[in-house]
């Protein structure tokens, strides 16, 4: 069937497709930076184009499926099922096989990175990075969790110790390569769940990272890159790295925005900062001296910094006018947009409390939605 799909040129496609390749696609057009409709446009195109007789894809037990392709394709394709003597849910198959083919998932190139930061304390950037890594390892990401906080929040509260001063850890890598002696892959950490299916993992925070700032300090390399080079040879494991910040506007921070900023040839919103904020006025005055830090280095190196977008935490609209007037003033910035508003509920204490991922613990409440919001708006990007 076929119906126009409003504020646009486009028609809806609905049909059927088995699960596995609902999966893969969305999986694959995420890590390609690619919106879903467009990769089934293209990927219906190529297969009216291929000449070959291509081999059947078994679509037994095919679920529902929907996307809208540009106008007058749909029925082409139903023309060229028709001739070529295959069902619908054939074509559909053998067109996301053969986008898969020609899209393999190593051809995204770089590795998107997010940091979650704001200098302000008790914002909820933990709880933000934890659910935004969760909600992206759910929906099929290989992700990394980077606690680069020295207190340690994020790691205890997923229920691993910090690594201790003097051991080989994160900083090690970015101050004392000299002295590494195994790959920084080796210190990550599975987080257990069984909506993650192995893609999460996080790199504990490391004790003396209380000492980062002023090792940086003497540091005999370009200190903002510091971050950046020691994390390099994670980037090929995973989708997504996303960083937890330190509540600081030091050179750790430096080292961490530089880290976010775009790299050459990466598209405009694929990496970039999510800065956590409350609906009340301190929380305004802490993102506009983030925002001059954010200035000062994109001039003086030159770079590209992007803002992905806000999350308003821990909102309670029975908090009365300041709550309400804030959140107001929020989304009315429009640049970065406002990515989500979490609720101030008892589910994300209570995962804390029991040491377990939000989304493994409490994957219907309000705050896990919208975890998965944050992630559609970075996806979207």
């Amino acid at each position: 069937m076929s119906s126009p799909n409003s504020g646009a040129e486009r028609e809806k496609l609905v049909s059927k497709l088995p699960a596995h390749l609902q999966q893969a696609l969305k999986v694959r057009a995420a890590q390609l930076q690619t919106d879903m409709q467009d990769a089934v446009a293209s990927g219906i195109q190529a297969w009216r184009d291929c000449p070959d007789e291509l081999p059947a894809v078994n679509t037994a037990g095919a679920d529902s499926f929907g996307t809208y392709l540009p106008e007058g394709l749909y029925e082409d394709f139903k023309a060229d099922c028709r001739h070529r003597g295959v069902s619908y849910i054939q074509g559909l198959a053998q067109s996301v096989v053969l986008w898969l083919a020609d899209n393999p998932a190593g051809s995204q190139g770089i590795t998107r990175r997010i940091v979650v930061c704001n200098q302000k304390g008790g914002v909820g950037k933990t709880a933000v990075s934890a659910g935004l890594a969760e909600a992206l390892a759910e929906d099929g990401l290989r992700v990394l969790l980077v606690d680069y906080d020295p207190q340690g929040h994020l790691t205890h509260q997923l229920g691993l110790t910090a690594i201790p001063a003097g051991e080989e850890s994160l900083i090690t890598h970015m101050l004392h390569r000299e002295l590494v002696k195994q790959p920084l892959l080796d210190l990550t950490v599975a987080i257990e769940g069984n909506r993650f299916g192995g893609r999460l993992r996080i790199l504990p925070a490391a004790f003396d990272a209380f000492l980062l700032d002023s090792g940086l300090t003497m540091f005999r390399g370009p200190r903002h890159a510091a971050l950046e080079r020691a994390i390099a040879p994670l980037e090929e494991h995973f989708d997504v790295i996303v960083v937890d910040s330190p509540p600081s506007l030091g050179l750790a921070m430096d080292a961490a925005l530089t880290f976010g900023r775009q790299r050459d040839e990466e598209k405009p919103g694929a990496s970039g900062l999510i800065i956590p904020v409350e609906a009340e006025d301190t929380s305004a005055q802490a993102y506009g001296m983030l925002i001059q830090q954010i200035d000062s280095l994109s001039r003086d190196f030159d770079i590209s910094i992007e803002q992905l977008g806000l999350v308003v935490n821990k909102f309670d609209s029975r908090r009365g006018y300041i709550a309400t007037s804030s959140l107001d003033k929020w989304k009315s910035l429009g640049t970065p947009p406002v990515l989500a508003v979490v609720p101030d509920v008892k589910e994300q204490r209570e995962a804390v409390r029991k040491q377990r991922p939000l989304l493994d613990y409490a994957p219907d409440c309000e705050q896990s939605h919208q975890m998965r919001q944050i992630a559609r708006g970075v996806k979207i990007a």
